[in-house]
């Protein structure tokens, strides 16, 4: 049976965006599990499978239905076993813990600054409403404001990642010679960056770049379908 992952987009219901959802599809992929995409926009995702979640991704998986990108990859490696690994064992899945609470802190703090104007303005009409005025709440300032300076902030920004680039001179993925959700996190917050900005985050002689080049290839070029902002 066809897993349904309810998925963000804005006004191309072609171009998924959220960092969540991605890690989901990537941790799909890994197990090798048919889904199918349902594109949801902003204010969509009150109503999907009678209002079960406040966010997205939300999988349906037969009678099931999970939440949160962290809890579907447990679900899923719980559920599907004999399918290859997500976090390869209890040790991998609290280690990840880490990964994520790292990523949340370091890519998506920066990235959801940077990117803000430009996944502003891949919205349909009524979700640029919804979004302008959630994210001038969380941020206190104008919209156009939050984004300032990201181009001197960016050398910091890289900086940061350094522990990660290190990494990736001992192995080629965060997982060791395969990828794990560990990896799917990080590409999943590269990935919304991808797809809603032209703004360069990485230079192409970084190794994370690398890294997230080689990401971009997994699981037949997943990731890579969707284009680039340009």
């Amino acid at each position: 049976m066809t897993i349904l992952l309810y998925d963000l987009v804005g006004e191309d219901a072609a171009r998924p965006f959220s960092p969540h959802c991605w890690k989901t599809a990537f941790a799909l992929a890994q197990k090798g599990l048919e889904f199918q995409s349902v594109p949801t926009r902003f204010l969509d995702v009150s109503t999907i499978e009678d209002g079960t979640t406040k966010t997205v991704p939300l999988i349906r998986d037969g009678g099931k239905l999970v939440a949160d990108s962290f809890e579907i990859a447990v679900y899923l490696d719980d559920a599907y076993p004999d399918r290859p690994t997500l976090f390869g064992g209890e040790g991998g899945r609290a280690a990840t813990r880490f990964v994520e609470r790292w990523s949340q802190l370091t890519l998506h703090t920066f990235i959801g600054q940077a990117a803000l104007m430009d996944i502003h303005d891949m919205l349909g009409p009524q979700d640029r409403a919804y979004f302008r005025k959630s994210r001038e709440e969380r941020f206190g300032k104008a919209l156009e404001e939050v984004p300032v300076g990201r181009d001197e902030k960016v050398a910091a920004f890289r900086k940061a990642l350094e522990p990660l680039r290190t990494l990736f001179w001992k192995q080629p993925f965060i997982g060791g010679d395969g990828p794990l959700f560990g990896d799917y996190i990080v590409a999943g917050a590269l990935q919304w960056a991808r797809v809603s900005s032209p703004f360069v985050l990485l230079e192409g002689d970084d190794p994370v770049a690398q890294w997230f080049e080689r990401c971009l290839d997994l699981h037949g070029g997943l990731a890579r379908r969707v284009p680039a902002a340009a």
